[in-house]
């Protein structure tokens, strides 16, 4: 019980800060209709009880078998059943990734069907699956990250020239979007698992990270290849349709509720399933071991319900509003700074940036702190969110003026930073993209990008999540060089000594 109200404390010190933002653009330059704001106030409680149920949960449940699975494979030493397992477990986990579902049904209905939701969902899942098996032979085998990295990206690039706008916008979403609340404590633990049994403690360390970095970038080059094979290529959308309003408090959340339920149970089957079929084959866990895992999936399952429910009842609406309201001010300016503050604030909030932090502070013992890392995500993010407010506020700015520009400082850094900050950077690019940026903040770019003249929703609106996957990068990685330069000076001081 101690625990869990740790968790409260940390969950509440990280969403009271957008709950007071919105409360405060309500009552000064955008006020909205009471019945959006209790709405949003119910959202925002669901959220924190929900995201400390859930990261409760996820530390005796989730992380565990990932852990325990990727021991299991590696202890197997063959790597075909590595290879096999990859596969399966990435082809599902992402099928059963319910930010993939929001994302694949935004694109569904802007483009009115033209890109139907499920062949996303399939294209993402098998480069899903075909990453995530690289990444762990990667670890295996030691292949150097910033390599593999490099080649990837590398790929990106050229793919980039021949997709259209519209899909470069969605191909890096879905990177985002794939890498969420279930996916990324999983893998993360996967990782470790893998490299804590490697030989040499050091690259374990290292190796802990990245695997999400290789899985996302699978994401991408699938949506991209699915451009230029189905040359789709002028999709424009609205967001008329898609913004139902209701009369009563409570209706949104009672809808949403048995959907979002029934999606959490979806995704969470497949973890399961390997979860049971391990346990009989090679784990072995006691009784009360065995139990205690059960337990702490039943509270991912109650935390993420209540959790993507006041997200997707409470938030999205607002989100929206405030985006679309700051946009038709006569100042439009001040729509850089909110995004900026918004973009500082909801990532705190972001469920996955939880399980990675923790997990950074634990792998390095303390070496790389925790507040450290969440102040320079919450930079980078902030940067992100503003930049794409900026280009949807000029109309030449393109999504790739900021994306080539970016990934190109993101991979030339990587060859100077101290390697351990190379994963972390790059799995925080994906991490930071999870369900309260899905929601939120797209909604705020697309409310925006709704009430400027000449502004696209499809173009401009999906394109801030492929920003928010692209900043943390820089942002951890300058932290590297930061880290660098104190120990190479701390090592002056000692020498002096």
């Amino acid at each position: 019980m101690n625990v869990l109200l740790e968790k409260l404390k940390e969950v509440l010190i990280s969403v009271v800060p957008i709950i007071i933002l919105v409360l405060v653009l309500n009552f000064t330059i955008i006020p909205m209709e009471p019945l959006l704001v209790f709405r949003f106030l119910l959202g925002a409680l669901l959220i924190v009880l929900g995201l400390a149920i859930f990261l409760f949960g996820v530390d005796i449940g989730i992380s565990k078998i990932g852990t325990l699975m990727g021991g299991a494979l590696t202890k197997s030493n063959k790597l075909w059943i590595v290879v096999a397992a990859g596969l399966v477990l990435g082809f599902f986990i992402s099928i059963a990734e319910p930010d993939l579902h929001i994302l694949a049904g935004q694109v569904d209905m802007v483009t009115s069907g033209v890109i139907a939701k499920l062949s996303i969902v399939v294209v993402v899942s098998i480069g899903i699956a075909v990453m995530l098996t690289t990444g762990l032979v990667r670890i295996i085998y030691n292949i150097p990250l910033y390599k593999l990295l490099t080649v990837l990206y590398l790929i990106i690039l050229g793919l980039s020239f021949f997709t259209s706008s519209e899909f470069l916008a969605i191909s890096f979403d879905a990177s985002g979007a794939t890498t969420g609340a279930l996916t990324v404590p999983f893998m993360l633990a996967l990782a470790l698992g893998v490299s804590s049994l490697k030989k040499d403690g050091k690259a374990s360390e290292k190796d802990s990270f990245g695997l999400v970095a290789v899985t996302s970038a699978g994401a991408i080059i699938a949506v991209m290849i699915m451009s230029i094979l189905s040359k789709q290529d002028e999709i424009t959308g609205s967001l008329q349709e898609s913004v139902q309003v209701s009369s009563s408090l409570l209706a949104p959340f009672i809808n949403k509720l048995p959907v979002v339920a029934f999606e959490i149970f979806i995704a969470l089957l497949p973890i399961m399933f390997m979860f049971f079929l391990f346990q009989k084959i090679s784990f072995k866990l006691s009784s009360k071991a065995y139990r205690k895992v059960l337990k702490g999936l039943v509270y991912t399952f109650i935390g993420l319900v209540l959790f993507l429910t006041g997200v997707n009842a409470g938030f999205m609406e607002v989100g929206s509003k405030i985006g679309y309201n700051v946009a038709v001010l006569d100042s439009k300016w001040i729509i850089v700074v909110i995004g900026f503050i918004l973009g500082l604030v909801v990532i705190l909030a972001e469920p996955a940036v939880y399980v990675l932090t923790h997990q950074i502070e634990d792998v390095t013992s303390g070496y790389v702190k925790r507040p450290v890392v969440l102040i320079a995500l919450s930079i980078g993010v902030a940067f992100a969110v503003s930049l794409s407010m900026i280009r949807i506020l000029i109309p030449g700015l393109q999504l790739w003026h900021f994306l080539l520009p970016g990934y190109v400082v993101s991979i030339l850094m990587m060859y100077f930073v101290p390697k351990l900050f190379v994963g972390m950077a790059f799995d925080a690019g994906g991490v930071a993209s999870g369900p309260m940026t899905a929601t939120f903040i797209l909604a705020f770019a697309q409310g925006a990008a709704e009430a400027i003249e000449g502004a696209n929703v499809m173009v401009d609106g999906f394109g801030v999540i492929a920003m928010v996957a692209m900043t943390p990068i820089i942002a951890l990685q300058t932290l590297g060089f930061i880290f660098k330069m104190k120990s190479v000076k701390e090592g002056l001081k000692e020498n002096e000594a």
